[in-house]
């Protein structure tokens, strides 16, 4: 037999297909169709190709072939052949027949029960593996295969924090794999854990003290690394690293200034974004000093990180610290947005969804291979059914069960307009406050539904994209790059008014305004590589311009920690993977350059307290606003004296040049944001004159 290799596979609901390569001379080949272990009937070919080495034969059967049994090809002189049912996935009506709108996939706990159910319409039979809290060995349940292919199991009794896994026969392999559902989990997701949720609902989530989120436009997000944020030596943060530092009050710097969580708070952001926080792969939960990742490989969907709970062997301490740490936030009026990645897993050919049901939940080409439009080796099929409801079960939970108030999606052009839109209706259906926004890029993709990219900005109104239009002209011209002055004019103005350029948007509650996020280069290191010529002052000069001119702009302010403060990679790009020393936020460099927090926060009040800057319709900015050059300079002006009120007059001057412009004014005024941010508002009259780098902001009089 080692010259001859045989596979059977369903080819359509009522063909086997035998395929043989061999050396050896081979007869016509007519086995039994063995049914869960029964001899059924003698298949005869009805078809066959053949050349030198290669054969494939057809076997038509008396009907299309009912999955969730054994099947097995009897082959005289051979043994058994299993065959392979894993292309019923691409069979017309596959989704319609298996497609499971219930709400119990899962462990489901209560103190008299516990009842398990997993989606697998392919596998012929399912075993649930459990033990009970602190129990050594394994106890075995073979589940019942109910309608559209879900198997069930109930364990009576209290069965809280058991451990369990499911061994998962399909097309006559067997695979252990956790639970696609799973809420709970050891460390490094060996094991799911039941979950006792009730018991945690005395944690108030404080949804009570967050302001109404009318607009987009009302948000100032701040995106930061759970570790990132915590780990730097240069505090008294006590658990470093984790969900808990992260909520920690009163800690301080090495010159007492303050940390964590009181610097976040101190900044004036109303959203706190964190990169993945749910359970990815690349981080050692048992040793988290031993490896770093930012979280972009996903592993299970339901559970928060492990290595960011302050008990790393206890599966409840995760849940906990992060439940609590949202409260933190929430009682301070900071919304917490969730950075989410359904465009791609960490590696499909082990994660639990190609273990359960093979050849269904990626994308595959039209040739068969794995589509990879993420460039991770894999892209999630977000359009089918069970997919999707997989994607938008996970977005209600955490906004249910955690108090999520945003979903930052990855490459969110990946992912198909009716699931993002069926998100949007299940977390709104919870908080009308809720925000969402992702990464727009069109990547194209392997499938006719409309994607989530910028292009289709009119299917997707309620979600915000990161503008790159913004990114990329503004830091051209902060570095006097004036070609891209007027391109930048427009980008200000939100990219949604006609103004200079048509329209990228339906109004500025779409554009994500930004210079600077975990990916790339930081906006100083990008500076630094633009203009070596100039002295780090100058450099950080040019920092709190972009800073101050993305608070003053149009649309939805983005601020990457460490951004504020002129923070560096030392030249780094991605450092997804490369540790503390180039990711970590510097509370040190936070103490040398505290006036640089200080110009941002002041720019920051100012934004929350003036009503023109949340304007979001495209006519009403339009309508509101002046934007003139002076010189190389850009002079903004309010025409609509109503939506700046009770301020009388406003005039907003960004100058990326390092020369001093001049401006005549017809009456006095008083300055009240200059490059140091709040200034003595003594009052002057005549020229106003605007210094080389900076953002000057006047009231007239």
């Amino acid at each position: 037999m080692k010259d001859s290799y045989l596979s059977a596979k369903l080819v359509k609901e009522d063909t086997i297909r035998l395929v043989v390569f061999s050396s050896l001379p081979w007869s016509k080949i007519e086995p039994w169709l063995v049914v869960d272990g029964v001899k059924t009937k003698i298949l005869h070919p009805f078809k066959m190709s053949s050349m030198p080495s290669l054969a494939m034969i057809d076997y038509k059967l008396d009907k299309p072939l009912e999955l969730g049994h054994s099947y097995n090809l009897e082959i005289y002189g051979r043994g058994c052949l299993g065959v392979d049912v894993s292309e019923a996935t691409t069979f017309p009506g596959f989704d319609e027949k298996y497609y499971y709108d219930g709400d119990d996939l899962g462990a489901t706990y209560s103190k008299e029960q516990t009842t398990f159910a997993l989606w697998a319409p392919l596998a012929s039979r399912v075993q649930l593996a459990y033990r009970d809290h602190k129990g050594d060995h394994f106890s075995y349940v073979t589940m019942d295969r109910t309608d559209k292919g879900v198997y069930r199991a109930t364990l009576k009794g209290d069965h809280e924090n058991a451990a369990y896994v499911y061994w998962v026969y399909n097309s006559e392999t067997v695979a252990l794999c956790t639970d696609p559902y799973a809420k709970g989990s050891t460390q490094n997701g060996e094991q799911s854990v039941v979950i006792n949720f009730k018991r945690l609902e005395g944690i108030d989530l404080h949804k009570e003290a967050l302001p109404v989120l009318n607009q987009a436009t009302d948000a100032i997000i701040y995106e930061a690394h759970v570790r990132d944020m915590t780990i730097d030596e240069s505090t008294d943060i006590v658990h470093k690293g984790t969900f808990a530092g992260l909520a920690e009050k009163g800690r301080k710097t090495l010159k007492g200034n303050p940390a964590g969580f009181d610097y976040i708070k101190s900044l004036g952001i109303t959203h706190l974004q964190l990169l993945p926080i749910y359970d990815y792969r690349t981080v050692d939960e048992k040793n988290p000093d031993a490896s770093y990742n930012w979280g972009y490989d996903p592993w299970q969907y339901f559970v928060p990180e492990g290595s960011y709970a302050s008990v790393l062997d206890d599966p409840l301490s995760r849940i906990v610290d992060l439940k609590k740490m949202v409260a933190a936030y929430h009682e301070e009026g900071i919304r917490i947005v969730m950075d989410v990645v359904f465009n791609h897993v960490y590696e499909y050919e082990g994660s639990v969804f190609e273990r359960v049901v093979p050849n269904y939940y990626f994308r595959h080409r039209h040739n068969g291979t794995m589509a990879n439009t993420s460039g991770c080796g894999n892209d999630l099929a977000s359009e089918r059914p069970m997919v999707r409801k997989l994607i938008v079960d996970a977005c209600q939970f955490w906004a249910k069960t955690y108090g999520i108030d945003g979903f930052r999606f990855d490459l969110m052009g990946i992912i198909d307009v009716k699931t993002l839109t069926q998100i949007k209706d299940k977390v709104r259906a919870i908080d009308k406050s809720f925000i969402l926004y992702g990464e727009g890029w069109n990547m194209g993709g392997e499938v006719k539904e409309p994607l989530g990219h910028m292009g289709n900005y009119k299917l997707l109104p309620d979600f915000g994209f990161f503008n790159d239009h913004y990114r990329e002209t503004a830091k051209n011209y902060f570095t006097e790059d004036y070609s891209q002055m007027q391109p930048f004019k427009h980008a200000y103005a939100s990219s949604s008014v006609n103004f200079i350029e048509g329209a990228k948007f339906l109004n500025a509650n779409q554009s994500i305004n930004y210079v600077e996020c975990h990916d790339n280069a930081t906006f100083f290191d990008f500076v630094s590589k633009r203009r070596s010529d100039l002295p780090l002052k100058d450099r950080l000069d040019i920092v709190k311009l972009a800073n101050a001119s993305i608070l003053l702009s149009f649309g939805v302010p983005f601020i990457h920690a460490g951004q504020e403060i002129g923070a560096t990679k030392y030249g780094e790009e991605n450092t997804y993977n490369k540790g503390d020393h180039y990711n970590k936020f510097s509370y040190k460099l936070l103490d040398e350059r505290i006036d640089m927090v200080n110009y941002f926060r002041d720019y920051a009040h100012f934004r929350k307290g003036l009503g023109a800057l949340h304007l979001y319709d495209p006519r009403a900015i339009d309508e509101s606003v002046d934007i003139r050059d002076v010189g190389t300079c850009i002079r903004v002006s309010f025409l609509n004296k109503d939506v700046i009120a009770p301020r009388r007059d406003l005039q907003f001057f960004i100058n990326p040049s390092h020369a001093t412009y001049k401006y005549v004014m017809d009456s006095p005024y008083e300055v009240i944001l200059d490059k140091n941010g709040a200034s003595s508002k003594e009052e002057a009259s005549g020229v106003v004159e605007i210094p080389p780098v900076s953002v000057l902001v006047i009231e007239g009089k």
